[in-house]
């Protein structure tokens, strides 16, 4: 049973001065343009593989460094943002964008790449708690579930146009792994713009207690949360493999280096993942975890067949299913989120989502990196696929016996 809507006490439940839906809408922005700074160097990584010399292992792993600056800033950006508002995480957040964005222009070595990779995933951990609350307070009390649908296709969008506007730019434009991020630094800038307008009361208060802990959900939610990030992680994981090693598996085994059909794979997983969300939002939250794990379990399959057949179409195949698995099971996450928890504590109820399913879908991707080195790419790839299999299938027990609970309540 849903909630009633509970508007925060220290944070304007609607917007002063524009219209809820249209700021709503304009604040999915900054989190789409962070998200796109973070992969549009998808297609990229492979040109600094060469450039640099280093292995799959040591591709994933500057991939993963992302995650950790991610889960660093979610263990802080929740709580402050609840605290002191959201534009005090937000514009802090783009300015560590910014300098991510100079240092993938101008890197010349792993410890740049790493260094940029651990910012960008700072300012994204902030962006999707902190971000994707103020898309909630703008949206007012009677819109969460757009305002859940909003934060989600915001991630989707940036994360599915940077890789493929990065891809297409590196080939066609000179000096492919920079001129790509001076125009993301154009596009931060936009983003910093909207926050600063963003029409959010200051907090009433500064609350009590530390400014950093391990972000959680209310007791009564954290099954609701344990079942949505056994289905979200895994998929998750599925959109991994498109921006990191998918690049690799189509130049090694699938016949092609084109960084545009590199970026195209990314571009077809979000296209797929915005297309699912606006298509089937008005599915009960259990319907749409469950339709999440289906296509984990598509694209899971499609990866065994994309080895097999050493078919570029398969790949793209296994991308779509990735996209609608990966947006819906955010969407899914987002929505039981939104429903459960107080909106003074739905920021760092977002990280609590966050960290779980990063940090499953990072470990997932780093291990399947270093085993590429150890057994080879193909069939290493195997085995992350069924490795997917086996975790959404525990997702989907998990989600069923909370779907049992929820009748009974």
């Amino acid at each position: 049973m849903e909630a009633p809507p509970v508007a925060p006490p220290h944070v304007s439940a609607r917007p002063l001065d524009a219209p809820a839906a249209a700021w709503a809408w304009l604040a999915a922005w900054p989190i789409a343009s962070v998200f796109m700074l973070a992969n549009v160097a998808a297609p990229l990584y492979v040109v600094w593989q060469a450039e640099f010399g280093f292995s799959k292992g040591t591709l994933t792993a500057i991939f993963c460094w992302y995650m950790v600056g991610m889960a660093v800033s979610l263990l802080v950006s929740g709580r402050v943002s609840d605290r002191l508002g959201r534009k005090a995480v937000l514009l802090p957040a783009l300015g560590l964008g910014l300098v991510a964005a100079v240092l993938f222009a101008t890197a010349e070595g792993v410890p740049a790449l790493s260094i940029g990779r651990v910012l960008a995933g700072a300012a994204n951990g902030a962006l999707v708690s902190a971000g994707a609350a103020a898309v909630t307070d703008l949206a007012g009390p009677g819109r969460k579930r757009l305002a859940a649908l909003l934060g989600s296709v915001g991630v989707a969008v940036g994360t599915g146009f940077g890789p493929l506007w990065g891809g297409v730019v590196s080939e066609t434009l000179p000096a492919p792994t920079s001129t790509v991020f001076w125009i993301q630094i154009a596009l931060l800038l936009t983003a910093i713009g909207v926050v600063a307008r963003m029409p959010l009361a200051r907090p009433a208060d500064s609350g009590s207690g530390g400014w950093i802990r391990v972000p959680r959900v209310p007791a009564e939610s954290r099954r609701r949360l344990l079942a949505a990030v056994a289905v979200a992680g895994p998929a998750l994981a599925t959109t991994s493999f498109m921006l990191s090693l998918a690049p690799s598996l189509l130049s090694e085994q699938l016949g092609t280096d084109n960084r545009v059909v590199a970026g195209a794979v990314a571009a077809v997983a979000f296209t797929a993942s915005i297309l699912s969300q606006v298509a089937l939002k008005r599915l009960t939250v259990a319907r749409l975890m469950v339709t999440a794990a289906a296509g984990t379990i598509a694209c899971a399959a499609g990866l065994l067949a994309a080895v097999a057949t050493a078919a570029p179409a398969v790949l793209l195949v296994a991308a779509a299913f990735a996209g609608a698995a990966q947006g819906l099971g955010f969407l899914g996450g987002l929505s039981m989120l939104n429903q459960a928890v107080p909106a003074t504590a739905l920021a760092e109820a977002n990280a609590a989502f966050n960290i779980s399913i990063y940090a499953l879908a990072g470990g997932l991707s780093l291990g399947l990196g270093y085993l590429s080195d150890a057994i080879g790419l193909g069939t290493a790839i195997d085995d992350f696929a069924y490795a997917l299999i086996a975790l959404t299938l525990i997702g989907l027990v998990l989600t069923a016996r909370e779907a049992k609970a929820e009748r009974r309540r």
